[in-house]
C-alpha cells in the first residue's frame, strides 16, 4: 500500500477545507481500503469522515432521509425503511461488512470486474485508453445493458438498485455549496470515458439520501440471483414496488442490478404493467422489454433470459406481499 497522509476532521466544513488533489474520503473503508491494498487507487491524502454529523434516519419534507454515514445494518433494521431497501441491504454483504459499511460508501463502491482490480491487466476504467480485456476475455458476470466498446463492467451496489427504483435523490456538498441529484442521473454510462462513473465533483461528499414518501412501497421486494446464497454479487437482481388494488396494477417501480453498467431503471416494464391485471402472464409479457438494447457477450448471454425470469419472480413476490 502506498503511503498517505491521514486527517480526521470534526465537521463537514473542515473536511471540505482539507480536500486537495489526490484526496479520498474514508467512511467504513470496506471498499476504499481493499482498493488501496491492491493499489488500484492510491490517494495521497485520506480524510476520515466518521466524526462528521451525517447520520440519522427520519421522515422530513415529504422524504425518507438517510444520513450518508449511517451503517448498512442500522438502515436495514429500521422500521420506517421500505422492505425493498432493507432486503437489498441484507443481501449486499456479510453481517460484519454491513456493520461497518456506510450508505454513502455503498453508493460509491467500485465495480468488482477482475480486470479493474488487477493492476497487471489493462482497464479503461482504471487507466483510460489502455483497453478492455473483458470484451473478449472472462465476462460471464459482466453487463449486457449500457455497455460500450470501452467498458462492460457491472455496477456493484444492491442498495443503489432499490433506491433508483424509488426515485431517490442524493444531496451533495462540496466547495461550491450543496446540490441535489436524482440517483438515476448521478450514475453515468461508460461511453468512451468509463473512468468517470458518476457526477460527484472533486471535493464533494454525499450528505444524505432522500427517498420520496410512497405509502404503497410497503408492498415491495428485492430479489437477487447469485451463484451462491452467501456473500456474492448479483448475476441479476430486481427491485420492485407495486401499487395493486383489486387485482390491478395501478403503479410500479422497477430497477435491475447485475446486468447494467449502472443501476438500470426498467421504465418500459413499468409502463406495460400499469392498468393490467396482476397475473404471472402479465408480468412475463411486460418483462420482455427489459432486455431491449441488450448487448450480451460470449459468456453472459444467459443473463437475457435470467433477467426476464427474475423480474417475473420479483413481481409475483411483490404482488403477494402485505
Amino acid at each position: 500500500m502506498k503511503a498517505f497522509d491521514y486527517a480526521r476532521p470534526n465537521g463537514v466544513d473542515e473536511a471540505l477545507r482539507l480536500t486537495k488533489p489526490g484526496s479520498a474520503f474514508l467512511a467504513g473503508g470496506t471498499t476504499l481500503v481493499d482498493l488501496m491494498k491492491l493499489e488500484v487507487v492510491t490517494p495521497d491524502h485520506v480524510i476520515d469522515v466518521n466524526l462528521l454529523p451525517l447520520r440519522g434516519i427520519r421522515v422530513h419534507g415529504g422524504f425518507l432521509r438517510i444520513g450518508a454515514l449511517e451503517r448498512m445494518s442500522a438502515v436495514a433494521a429500521h422500521p420506517i425503511v421500505y422492505p425493498v431497501i432493507s432486503r437489498a441491504l441484507l443481501q449486499s454483504a456479510s453481517a460484519q461488512l454491513r456493520n461497518m459499511a456506510s450508505i454513502g460508501g455503498n453508493l460509491l463502491q467500485r465495480t468488482r470486474c477482475d480486470y479493474f482490480r488487477d493492476t497487471a491487466s489493462p482497464c479503461n476504467k482504471r487507466q483510460p485508453g489502455s483497453g478492455c480485456p473483458a470484451q473478449t476475455g472472462v465476462n460471464r458476470t459482466h453487463a449486457i445493458l449500457g455497455t460500450s466498446d470501452s467498458c462492460v463492467a457491472t455496477h456493484a451496489s444492491d442498495l443503489a438498485v432499490a433506491l433508483v427504483a424509488l426515485d431517490a435523490e442524493v444531496r451533495l456538498r462540496g466547495p461550491d455549496g450543496e446540490r441535489t441529484v436524482p440517483l438515476e442521473k448521478f450514475y453515468l454510462l461508460p461511453g468512451s470515458t468509463p473512468e468517470t462513473e458518476n457526477q460527484l465533483r472533486p471535493g464533494e461528499l454525499i450528505v444524505d439520501v432522500a427517498v420520496p414518501l410512497l405509502p404503497w412501497a410497503r408492498r415491495s421486494t428485492y430479489l437477487k440471483i447469485r451463484d451462491r446464497q452467501s456473500y456474492e454479487f448479483a448475476l441479476t437482481s430486481v427491485a420492485v414496488a407495486l401499487n395493486v388494488r383489486r387485482g390491478v396494477v395501478l403503479d410500479a417501480r422497477i430497477a435491475a442490478g447485475g446486468v447494467g453498467t449502472r443501476p438500470w431503471r426498467l421504465r418500459a416494464v413499468e409502463d406495460a404493467l400499469q392498468g393490467s391485471p396482476a397475473l404471472e402472464q402479465t408480468f412475463a409479457d411486460a418483462a420482455q422489454s427489459a432486455v431491449d438494447g441488450a448487448r450480451p457477450l460470449a459468456q453472459n448471454a444467459f443473463k437475457v433470459t435470467l433477467l426476464k425470469r427474475t423480474i417475473v419472480r420479483a413481481l409475483i413476490d411483490a404482488a403477494g406481499a402485505r
